[in-house]
């Protein structure tokens, strides 16, 4: 245990993961650059944010935990299994804390509709899915050897952008100040580091850690499509909401060829 706190990937992958978290703070603090963000605004920035974690998910986590269980199989059936089982208990696992503690999802209002018990629901909500995203920090740098994980704490500190800045949204619809909204977003980026922490705990056991990296491209997956999209369905954008999907697929595709 001396070695893993004192171990160079430990003290990268906590530092990637504190670096990842702060970037929700500067969404935070985004609400100062315009006046107004309306529901198209937050749905573009979300949509982007959601194809950029789903090209970080299959490309820095998914496809190596693949190509390494695959390796390390006497069988392709065997190794299929293994895969998909490890993916399934990521999903199941961020599945279950959604289940167990309290939130609901966002609908953006920038008056005194918005309740601050709703707005915090919200928070809570985000600061879940940041343990998972931590998680998957963390496993990556423990994989050092088989993958690059600079391109996975990209995507996921992009993606903390407009995470920062619904939430500062959220609360000042609910009558927060803009400076307490966004010092509140800043402060729930800390909850990455935690993550990666559990993450981290992987170094030391190479056999897991193809199945640690599947796991956490499951969980990522669950806060994509259950906890991300879903805050888009309001405004019927199909067509610009696919778009920005896709746009920020792409450009986290050109990343992370860059970056191997």
């Amino acid at each position: 245990m001396l070695t893993l706190w004192h171990s160079s990937a430990f003290l990268e992958g906590f530092l990637a993961a504190l670096v990842a978290g702060l970037f929700t703070g500067l969404g935070g603090f985004a609400v100062y650059f315009k006046k107004h963000y309306s529901q198209k605004d937050i749905n573009m920035l979300l949509n982007i944010a959601a194809g950029v974690m789903l090209a970080a998910a299959f490309f820095a986590l998914l496809t190596p935990a693949m190509h390494e269980i695959i390796q390390a199989s006497p069988s392709l059936y065997l190794a299929a299994l293994k895969f998909c089982s490890a993916v399934t208990l990521g999903l199941a696992l961020v599945w279950f804390l959604n289940e167990v503690l309290p939130h609901e999802h966002h609908h953006a209002h920038h008056g005194p509709m918005l309740s601050l018990r709703k707005a915090w629901l919200f928070i809570i909500a985000i600061s879940l899915h940041k343990l998972p995203e931590g998680l998957a920090v963390g496993v990556a740098y423990s994989a050092q050897d088989v993958l690059n994980p600079a391109s996975l704490v990209i995507g996921i500190a992009v993606h903390n952008i407009p995470e920062g800045l619904i939430m500062a949204v959220s609360l000042i619809g609910a009558g927060q100040s803009k400076f307490k909204a966004a010092l509140t977003a800043l402060g729930i980026g800390f909850v990455q580091p935690l993550g990666a922490l559990l993450g981290l705990l992987f170094i030391g056991g190479a056999t897991l850690i193809p199945f640690a990296m599947a796991l956490a491209g499951g969980t990522l997956l669950f806060v994509v499509i259950n906890e991300i999209l879903p805050e888009t369905y309001g405004i019927k954008q199909s067509e610009k909401s696919a778009f920005a999907v896709f746009l920020g697929f792409i450009l986290m595709t050109y990343v992370f060829i860059i970056l191997e």
